[in-house]
């Protein structure tokens, strides 16, 4: 008997920056000022780690003032499934 089965799917991490005029409600991918995006091992991965990556990037300084943040998490398949 196999342990091994079929590779579960990942999840993309997508984080939007967002001008703050825009409505959380309305800020897609289309309307961002930035996306952001890799992918992760589980949904909760999905909101873990970004406040650090943004705070040391030169977007990390309109964070609050004139943007903000969306984060966004989609199932991405495997491709042996």
């Amino acid at each position: 008997m196999s342990l091994e089965g079929p590779a579960m799917d990942a999840f993309a991490a997508i984080v939007l920056v967002c001008l703050r005029a825009v409505a959380p409600a309305a800020c897609d991918e289309g309307n961002a000022v930035d996306v952001l995006s890799t992918r992760v091992a589980n949904e909760l991965s999905c909101t873990m780690g970004w406040q650090e990556v943004i705070a040391r990037s030169a977007l990390g300084t309109e964070v609050g003032s004139q943007t903000y943040l969306k984060t966004l998490c989609r199932r991405v398949r495997n491709p042996d499934r």
